[in-house]
């Protein structure tokens, strides 16, 4: 049946309060789908992370790696440099308390000989060379060369600027003198005195 516009306004005035719930709520709809819809878009827009990113981290990661390398490798140059005068070239300790018993073992023998002969027995040491020898015994013994060798005796004793000797008299005595074997910063002394020819290893 058609329906005049005194109708339509009878009508919606009679259905008045919810006609107007549901134009509401069409409104509500709509704008809800709107901030989705607005949403999405700025999800959709929103910067994707540059393919470089990784890239740059990873040599980041890697400069530091390399910084610490050269740090490190910087303290080993300055323990080395430090550790190389005191350790002295190539000579352990274990060699150079070696070398000084073996000298002092030298001394020892010359002083028996001498009380043993009732001659006088000279040790006859070459600085240039690190050997000594024993008067009338052939065997030549032979020292480290890389360590210093350094002799103090009497001055009637001293043979030439690089070798000399120390003397043992028939009743044990000695002219006294001192033997230096020194690697670095390490040294030992092998000391005989003068008095009673005794023979001691000083460190």
């Amino acid at each position: 049946m058609p329906m005049n516009h005194a109708t339509r306004r009878s009508r919606f005035a009679h259905g008045g309060p919810r006609g107007l719930r549901g134009l509401r709520s069409a409104v509500v709809v709509r704008c809800a789908d709107w901030v989705g819809l607005k949403r999405r878009l700025a999800i959709a827009r929103s910067p994707l992370p540059a393919a470089g990113a990784p890239a740059r981290r990873s040599r980041r990661a890697a400069g530091v790696t390399l910084l610490e390398l050269l740090v490190v490798l910087a303290i080993i140059a300055i323990i080395s440099a430090i550790a190389i005068p005191i350790l002295g070239p190539g000579v352990s300790n274990t060699d150079l308390k070696t070398a000084a018993r073996k000298v002092a073992a030298g001394l020892r023998m010359a002083r028996n000989d001498a009380v043993a002969t009732r001659t006088d027995t000279r040790v006859l040491l070459d600085l240039e060379h690190r050997t000594f020898q024993i008067e009338r015994d052939p065997h030549l013994h032979v020292l480290p060369r890389e360590m210093q060798m350094k002799l103090f005796t009497a001055q009637s004793d001293l043979i030439s600027e690089t070798t000399g000797a120390i003397r043992f008299f028939p009743d044990g005595g000695s002219n006294g003198g001192r033997v230096t074997l020194a690697a670095g910063e390490r040294k030992y002394e092998v000391d005989v005195d003068w008095l009673t020819g005794r023979v001691a290893i000083l460190d």
